[in-house]
């Protein structure tokens, strides 16, 4: 078997419990949305403008969480373990910290809503879903923390069985909450609020049994230590985490700005921009799992000083990411009149779904490119181009010609998706040439007692 293919499947072998663990938790918000658009439409697009809020400020902080990716993969491809579960107490210590800013800036969610032109009812609702996910957000964080050390550690199941059991735990909340069933109220959008809060509580709680039980499989004890709250140790994370939460925030705030003005285009084409992101978020999360087994794969390669391996297992995972989405691409072309009928009852929104599922076509490929790409250089320790290709790409380019075609155009709802399909583009282009001419090959590993290579 070639060296390429032995890469392929040893990316696949991390990723695809990953995309599982992926796929699950973005169908807690799928499922909120199918059984919200089949309540009622006010209820649809006010978890819609909330859970714009809600992401694009815990993304941030995952963001912040994901500086331990390189820390721990390294270590663990250098065989410091010591120094891998010090990453993650760092990790979990920076969680917690993340939480508090992000948390009172939900307490503004409807001021927020209502300065950017949503309608006040909406923002209004939007901010009672925000605030009853307060109790989940250091929970989700944390759960951001254990599954990125458990992938560069290279034990990925208990985050995907996790994922899964969280999504029963979920559609069941929802269903009882939402519709009150079994004597419960009729709570509509706060009872999807409240059934997530719980899920995310719960799905912290598994993985961190998964985690300790792990450890005690190999004869190891792993204990809270309050050294990693000391400023010094946390810099080293957030040195690493700060550009990828700025990359991370630069890119779904994008997508996010354009949610704002498809709600100013109307409720209809919001509720029509929702259900396309939602399936484009959907098909994201399968090369955002092979970019996170690539993260680890590349980590560990660097941390055992093997850089053409490294390499190798880049140019795998962006192979990888690329084949998949063009599958999904071909999927909405085909499916373009049936998809949006799975999330949404209403003909109105389903109509102006199928005009613009093409578009979302159009981008896939470059979208697994470009996720990919992003965690190529998060594995190296390097995050920091991603989050300027991020910026020309989605703020000199994507939104400005977006809102000109929607707004000033006459695209409407079409413009918007064009631009962001523009900037999607330019961020991969740009990161592939980037990995061709400054990637794996040429890192130098993190981990405290990494070996240097061996010189001809």
């Amino acid at each position: 078997m070639s060296p390429f293919r032995i890469e392929v499947r040893s990316i696949l072998r991390l990723a695809l419990p990953v995309v599982v663990a992926q796929v699950g938790l973005m169908m807690l918000g799928i499922v909120d949305n199918v059984m919200l658009g089949h309540f009622d439409l006010h209820a649809f697009d006010a978890s819609a403008l909330g859970r714009l809020w809600i992401i694009g400020t815990m993304l941030v902080g995952m963001g912040l969480v994901l500086g331990i990716d390189p820390l721990v993969s390294h270590a663990h491809g250098a065989g410091d373990g010591e120094s891998a579960r010090f990453a993650l107490e760092r990790g979990l210590a920076l969680a917690l910290l993340a939480s508090v800013p992000i948390g009172i800036s939900w307490c503004f969610t409807e001021e927020l809503l209502v300065w950017t032109g949503q309608a006040p009812s909406l923002a209004h609702d939007a901010e009672r879903f925000a605030l009853v996910q307060l109790p989940g957000l250091p929970a989700w964080l944390a759960f951001a923390a254990l599954r990125s050390y458990s992938q560069g550690r290279g034990f990925v199941r208990p985050a995907m069985w996790v994922a899964i059991g969280a999504n029963v735990l979920n559609a069941l909340g929802d269903w009882i909450l939402i519709f009150g069933h079994l004597g419960a109220p009729r709570l509509g959008v706060v009872g999807a609020g409240i059934s997530t809060t719980v899920s995310e509580i719960a799905m912290a709680g598994a993985l961190w049994w998964a985690v300790q039980r792990w450890h005690r499989s190999r004869g190891e004890v792993f204990r809270w230590t309050w050294n990693a709250l000391r400023p010094r140790e946390l810099k080293t994370v957030v040195a690493q985490g700060a550009p990828v939460a700025l990359m991370l925030g630069l890119e779904i705030w994008a997508f996010h700005i354009a949610s704002l003005w498809a709600g100013q285009l109307g409720t209809i084409e919001l509720g029509a921009h929702t259900v396309v992101l939602s399936m484009a978020s959907l098909s994201f999360m399968v090369p955002l799992g092979i970019s996170m087994g690539t993260a680890s794969r590349v980590g560990n390669l660097i941390g055992a000083s093997d850089r053409t391996g490294a390499q190798r297992a880049a140019w795998a995972g962006l192979t990888l990411g690329a084949a998949t989405m063009a599958c999904f691409a071909l999927t909405f072309l085909l499916g373009r009149n049936a998809l949006p009928g799975f999330i949404t009852n209403d003909l109105a929104v389903r109509a102006a779904a199928t005009a613009i599922l093409p578009i979302g076509a159009a981008f896939q490929v470059f979208d697994g490119l470009q996720v990919v790409g992003c965690g190529i250089l998060r594995g190296m320790g390097r995050p920091r181009p991603a989050a300027a290709f991020n910026l020309i790409g989605y703020y000199a380019f994507a939104l400005p010609i977006g809102a000109w075609l929607a707004f000033r155009g006459g695209w409407g709802l079409a413009g918007l998706w064009w631009g962001l399909s523009l900037g999607l583009a330019l961020v991969a282009i740009a990161l592939v040439i980037w990995v061709a001419r400054r990637g794996p090959a040429h890192a130098a590993s993190l981990a405290p007692n990494a070996r240097e290579p061996a010189r001809a």
